[in-house]
């Protein structure tokens, strides 16, 4: 029999042996080997939660064909797929068919809403109504001002005064004296706000430029235009990533050496920073505000979970130079940035 106790313990001592190094084996990978594991289950569609389907609708005031609101879905897709939510979108840059579109939803009985308010006062009836419906709202974007007294959970964005204002004094860094603020799209308080801002704290001179935004060379026409008439402008900044390739192409056509600046990023503006034929851009972090807005409404369906405090939730600005736009061509390529 003590042979036998002998032999047992010597087999404990080997399987103890064995489980320590497994367990060492684990320290060193186990947290690689959960982020590979947590990552292939998001690409192929798994959900990370056991809560209900709940349907979550996002209409926006995007027109067609602009990149920033492909980030923004980008970010509420992916949070959608975490949360187990069947994600909706739709956008229209007229403001009566935008609030056709919520209402549409709103008939659907939808679970949650994300709404842009770029022209509030034709949102505010049809956001009222939803959340008399019950069904919680959370606006993104635009319209920080008014989502609290429209009946919204909380807002997530950046402030555009504050934006415009960081865009003043980046060009009082850079010397400029004359600058040319261009709004691509006429009734757009965020848009108001912007150019209000740069304002308020450039030290030089601030000129706004209204184009029409769903005609890309008449945007560049017309910037090309005022640069040929007015040389003393140094600087070009346009409120959209879109249109920042059209100012650089106007500038170059006038024979201009004005510098073009930009609210937003993606690839080509990356590109552009890192070329040098773009100063500066400001990044509100648009996959932020979608993935927020979906995750923050499965957290207040799930566990009655509020952000902000009644104050919005900033997701910008950050000011993104050249030195700065190497580190994120990854994600701008990807459409994260």
């Amino acid at each position: 029999m003590a042979r036998v106790r002998t032999g047992a313990r010597a087999v404990g001592a080997v399987l103890a042996a064995a489980l320590a190094l497994s367990l060492a084996g684990c320290s060193s990978t186990g947290g690689k080997r959960a982020e590979d594991a947590r990552k292939a289950a998001s690409a192929q569609g798994h959900a990370a939660v056991n809560t209900p389907k709940w349907t979550i609708a996002m209409v926006t005031h995007s027109g067609d064909g602009d990149t920033f609101w492909d980030i923004v879905q980008n970010g509420a897709k992916q949070a959608a797929v975490k949360d187990n939510i069947n994600f909706l979108y739709a956008h229209s840059d007229e403001a009566q068919q935008q609030a056709q579109l919520v209402d549409s939803y709103i008939d659907k009985k939808v679970d949650g809403l994300i709404v842009t308010l770029a022209k509030p006062d034709a949102m505010k009836a049809v956001v009222a109504k939803a959340v008399k419906a019950g069904i919680p709202v959370v606006t993104v974007n635009s319209g920080s001002a008014q989502s609290k007294s429209f009946g919204a959970l909380t807002h997530i964005g950046q402030d555009e005064t504050i934006a415009g204002e960081a865009v003043g004094e980046e060009l009082d860094k850079r010397g400029r004296k004359k600058a040319l603020c261009v709004l691509h799209e006429q009734g757009n308080v965020g848009h108001e706000q912007r150019c209000a801002g740069v304002k308020k704290t450039f030290g030089g001179d601030l000129q706004n430029l209204y184009v029409d935004g769903t005609n890309m060379p008449d945007v560049q026409a017309a910037v090309e235009a005022k640069l040929q008439t007015d040389s003393s402008i140094d600087a070009v900044v346009t409120l959209g990533a879109p249109f920042a390739d059209a100012a650089v192409q106007a500038v170059r056509s006038a024979g201009s050496r004005a510098e073009v600046d930009t609210f937003d990023l993606n690839a080509k503006v990356a590109a552009a920073l890192d070329s040098g034929r773009l100063g500066f851009a400001v990044d509100q972090q648009p996959y932020l505000q979608g993935y927020q807005a979906v995750d923050l409404l499965w957290l207040y369906r799930y566990n009655a979970d509020v952000l902000g405090g009644g104050r919005p939730v900033l997701t910008g600005p950050q000011i993104i130079t050249k030195d700065a736009a190497a580190a994120l061509k990854e994600y701008t390529e990807r459409g994260t940035r």
